[in-house]
């Protein structure tokens, strides 16, 4: 999976720009970054029905980031908070983790929790700076009703927006303890609604819509690295030039980077 996705940014021209092959995240960490990596992986394969997820989620992240036309950085750091976003979880409880009923106010405490203790964890890596406010803010709402510090509209990091939405998809179109798979349509409908209701940004949300039905909607196996990489990188490309009015507002925001309010 990670040649697929070097593979699909080295084919983008443009802002996206060429990664080469000693420019690639797992070949540019360093041990101490590896290992956070692998309890990562070691979070997600707690439950058979989450593997792939990390993978999945920093797959998706990236494209999106290449259909806006983010820098090459930006997209780096998409990949890796898409791997380690919820490293946080290796402190949450399996009792609560796995719960297949709706968790109780104390438990919902303790879950909440995870952003925070996964930018804890990642805080001494200053290379992986430019990913702490995806690991704590990828909970936060739109209209200010998320978790851990209630952030607002355009105050929520732009990478953190990106990388929740690809969260939201990947985790309603999979099997969790509390819940069956959804079918992509389903996903997309309950996503559209939660846009309604203020929870996301409703411009990376239409973003995403046009991504899933130009591009991921017709991928299979995205884990697998089944797809047609020549074919996806082209269509990001002409989506990324369908909506480059709406792709320049996103650019232009001053936060796009952001950095967590405990970063400093």
């Amino acid at each position: 999976m990670y040649r697929t996705w070097h593979h699909l940014l080295g084919a983008c021209s443009g802002p996206a720009g060429d990664l080469h092959a000693a420019d690639a995240p797992r070949e540019m960490m360093s041990g101490p970054e590896s290992v956070l990596f692998a309890l990562a992986r070691a979070v997600e394969q707690r439950d058979a029905k989450t593997a792939g997820h990390c993978e999945r989620l920093a797959f998706i992240s990236v494209a999106l980031g290449v259909a806006i036309g983010l820098e090459r950085k930006a997209l780096v750091a998409l990949y890796r908070g898409g791997y380690l976003h919820d490293v946080g979880k290796v402190g949450i409880p399996d009792s609560i983790l796995f719960k297949p009923g709706k968790l109780t106010a104390r438990e919902w405490v303790t879950m909440r929790s995870h952003p925070k203790r996964g930018e804890e964890i990642c805080r001494p890596m200053k290379s992986l700076k430019p990913v702490l406010p995806i690991i704590r803010h990828h909970h936060e709402r739109w209209n200010g009703t998320g978790y851990p510090d209630g952030l607002r509209g355009e105050q929520i990091p732009l990478l953190a927006r990106i990388v929740q939405i690809a969260d939201i998809y990947d985790s309603l179109t999979s099997q969790r303890p509390y819940k069956p798979a959804y079918k992509p349509p389903e996903a997309l409908a309950v996503m559209a609604e939660e846009t309604r209701r203020g929870w996301r940004d409703p411009r990376i949300f239409r973003l995403f819509a046009h991504l899933h039905q130009e591009v991921i909607g017709k991928m299979t196996g995205i884990d697998r690295g089944n797809h047609n990489l020549e074919s996806m990188s082209a269509s990001l490309l002409n989506l990324r030039k369908a909506l480059s009015s709406e792709s320049r507002q996103l650019m232009g925001q001053t936060n796009g980077y952001g950095r967590s309010a405990a970063a400093d």
